[in-house]
């Protein structure tokens, strides 16, 4: 369990040198709509996006979303023509679950593909404002990237219970931030305490921390020696099923490796987390079982 840590802390540790693109933004002034920092949507609206985006995956099409005609896209942190987007290849989705922000108007779908011929795992945000999507935001992992393995992740993703949460056991929104941001400034600062529960798992690219099933298992397995900075954050909380998303750069704020943490916190205590990274290092990751284990 140690290990996974680890490794996860010499992905970004690779990256020094390697020059991939800033979080993007709009080359000619006025190309996308303006960004709201005050957003106005509903829950049902982004419920009724996230099912359309999944859907339309499954298609390759976005034609069912309700889209600005000015909308950003982006794919892994560049900003791109949507006819380029992964969204227009039809894919056979096995597993997909996804969160929403009524307060921020932003969705996070998280969606797995095992069969056809080239495995992904995606994660997608979409932004909305005043009923239309205003930015669709993907990070695509595939072989190249870091710990990746889509068996391993639907394998666990798929038996996990991400679903909503009693009242008693929801955390605070201000706790869950401080959460999230405790567990990766544990990167930069080893005397941070992150809120740890038990049991606790960790799914990073398919690499995962409990594969045994055990009752007391725990994240808190120690952070690597050295200092790592966790920038660029983007936050996306579901109040009803105690869940917070973090985009991120898994490094430098420019050229980090772009990343989404997904945790679930019940009861103020973070008890799974799911990791995608997409590896910009140029270098290979080590492989992964289909049982969630490095393989060395």
């Amino acid at each position: 369990m140690i290990r996974t840590i680890t490794m996860t802390f010499a992905a970004a540790t690779l990256l020094a040198g390697v020059s991939t693109p800033a979080l993007a933004q709009a080359s000619t002034e006025g190309a996308f709509v303006q960004r709201e920092d005050r957003p106005n949507c509903t829950m049902d609206q982004l419920k009724a996006a996230s099912a359309a985006y999944v859907e339309g995956q499954g298609r390759g099409s976005l034609s069912a979303l309700p889209l600005h005609d000015r909308a950003e896209y982006l794919e892994n942190m560049q900003t791109i023509d949507p006819a380029a987007g992964l969204w227009n290849t039809s894919l056979p989705i096995a597993h997909s679950m996804s969160f929403h922000d009524p307060v921020r108007c932003k969705t996070f779908s998280e969606v797995i593909v095992t069969e056809g011929g080239h495995p992904y795992v995606i994660g997608t945000r979409l932004y909305l404002h005043d009923g239309k999507v205003i930015r669709v935001d993907s990070l695509v992992t595939d072989a190249d990237d870091w710990l990746f393995n889509a068996n391993a992740y639907l394998r666990y993703s798929s038996v996990e219970d991400w679903g909503p949460l009693f009242k008693y056991q929801l955390t605070p929104l201000p706790e869950m931030i401080h959460g999230a941001n405790a567990y990766l400034d544990g990167f930069s600062d080893k005397f941070v305490e992150t809120p740890w529960g038990t049991p606790c798992a960790r799914l990073e690219g398919g690499a995962y921390t409990d594969r045994e099933g055990d009752p007391h298992a725990s994240c808190e397995v120690g952070m690597p020696d050295g200092v790592l900075y966790i920038n660029n954050r983007d936050y996306l909380i579901d109040p009803e099923m105690g869940v917070i998303n973090v985009f991120c750069r898994f490094g430098n704020s420019e050229e980090g490796m772009p990343d989404s943490h997904t945790f679930r916190l019940i009861d103020g205590k973070i008890r799974a987390v799911h990791t995608l990274s997409v590896n910009t290092t140029g270098r290979p990751s080590p492989p992964i079982s289909d049982e969630g284990a490095i393989l060395r």
